[in-house]
């Protein structure tokens, strides 16, 4: 007997010196990877070491291979990668709901303008961040991509929340809240990119509003500065039917056709919600390797149009969703949401109830969305050495059962408020439904004390 028991010992021991060692062990029913074979593993796991990735498979392989002192292991759940959102504009959080059911100029003319003249600060933006990043990550967002003032703070707050984030410094043809001048906004901006040239969570951008808010000199010089630095240029498209008028009116050619005229499109380019865009522009855009960030939720309550997301699809193009708002355009942050009106808003666009599938959708959420934002080699999927980005989704609640197919359930079923564990990083920054890296509550206190000072604000301009 004691023979065996030293046999046995020893055998663990060697085990446990052969076994790789890993910071975390997460399994579920489902591993929704994302990766080019779109597995889905059933009673599968992701073992993480460091900042990445470490091992994807069954619960018994990922146990065979691996130690760890850190288990999360859940029942009725779905482990996925962390949603990506490709457009928004995160400080606006504290402007959210101050101006509903508007056309776009009048909302932005009326209310957003003068409420932002008087309001915006880099304690403002530092507060609005704060809130987004923690509806964002509460409701599975890992990454989120961004176009406002102040993007050196947006970019402090994002790292504190331990949320990842492609910040875009805001260009414009006007004074704004933290410059004067584009000249000024470009200086800014590259002061931006050699503060976060190689930070792990933050890939700062520059954002040239869009072709109507800038002349071509200031686009050639952000392009250039994109270029110089390689880094990415995130753009407003063909937004609204008066746009694209305007534009053809003023240079004789649509917005895409004008910006690749000067060279705009050539490089890493984000455009936002390409809505009125032709077939012509399509073909460029595809040429030119344009990330596309569709925005469902905005294009429908600013009745701005529809996009022709299927089109898209069908070539391949990388398209991503973004919720942009909060304000006006969009009351919220919430992907799962943007998923499915994603879906549903092409099957009515088309008449077709094939068009975009709950797996494309939940595609364009995740690994298309990183191709769209030109990080699809380090975020969007469930892939040994990628960065360990990855949501725990809950399936026990009464809207959640049965399940028959994992993408159908993602897109159609779930909510944010499903999701159960949040990881950025490698990093454990929602457990249970709790936030980490954030005191919830003093966030949520700051909101309603910004409401306050806005409403008194709007008062005095009346």
């Amino acid at each position: 007997m004691r023979r065996f028991c030293l046999s046995f010992l020893l055998s663990a021991f060697l085990w446990c010196e052969a076994a790789e060692r890993a910071d975390y062990i997460l399994t579920a029913n489902w591993v929704v990877t994302m990766d080019s074979q779109m597995r889905v593993i059933g009673d599968g796991a992701v073992a993480v070491r460091g900042e990445r990735i470490a091992g994807v498979g069954t619960r018994a392989e990922i146990g065979k291979r691996f130690i760890t002192k850190n288990y999360i292991e859940s029942t009725s759940s779905i482990l996925a990668p962390g949603l990506i959102n490709t457009h928004t504009h995160a400080p606006m959080a504290l402007f959210r709901g101050i101006a509903d059911d508007l056309a776009l100029q009048d909302w932005l003319e009326r209310f957003i303008f003068p409420a932002e003249a008087k309001n915006v600060s880099p304690e403002f933006v530092r507060d609005g961040t704060r809130l987004a990043c923690l509806e964002m990550l509460l409701s599975g967002t890992t990454t989120y991509t961004d176009m406002y003032y102040f993007e050196e703070t947006i970019a402090e707050a994002t790292k504190e929340c331990g949320m990842r984030g492609v910040l875009g410094q805001t260009v414009i043809g006007f004074p704004v809240a933290d410059a004067k001048t584009p000249a000024e906004s470009l200086s800014r901006t590259e002061a931006f990119f050699r503060k976060y040239a190689n930070d792990p969570l933050i890939t700062p951008a520059v954002a040239p509003h869009a072709l109507y808010t800038n002349d071509e000199k200031t686009l050639r010089a952000a392009r250039a500065l994109a270029d110089q630095y390689r880094k990415p240029l995130l753009i407003h498209l063909s937004e609204t039917r008066k746009e694209n008028d305007d534009m053809q009116a003023k240079y004789g050619a649509s917005p895409t056709v004008v910006l690749d005229r000067w060279g705009i499109l050539t490089g890493w380019t984000v455009a936002a919600h390409a809505v009125w865009i032709n077939p012509g522009d399509i073909a460029i855009l595809k040429d030119r390797k344009t990330g596309i960030a569709h925005c469902p939720s905005s294009n429908m309550k600013l009745a701005s149009g529809i996009a022709p997301v299927t089109s898209l699809l069908e070539q391949d193009m990388p398209v991503g969703l973004g919720p942009d708002g909060p304000a006006g355009s969009n009351n919220d942050f919430n992907l799962f949401e943007e998923m499915d009106l994603a879906a549903k808003l092409q099957k009515v666009h088309t008449g077709n109830p094939t068009a975009v599938s709950a797996r494309q959708a939940f595609e364009m959420a995740t690994i298309r969305g990183a191709h769209a934002l030109g990080l699809q080699q380090q975020i969007g999927s469930l892939e040994e050495g990628k960065r360990a980005d990855l949501i725990l989704v809950g399936t026990h609640a009464p809207h959640a059962v049965p399940m028959f197919d994992v993408y159908s359930h993602l897109v159609y079923a779930l909510k944010g408020s499903d999701v159960r564990h949040v990881m950025v990083n490698g990093r454990l920054v929602v457990r249970n439904r709790q936030i980490l890296t954030l005191n919830a509550t003093a966030v949520v206190a700051k909101a309603v004390e910004w409401q306050k000072k806005i409403e008194k604000s709007l008062e005095s301009s009346r």
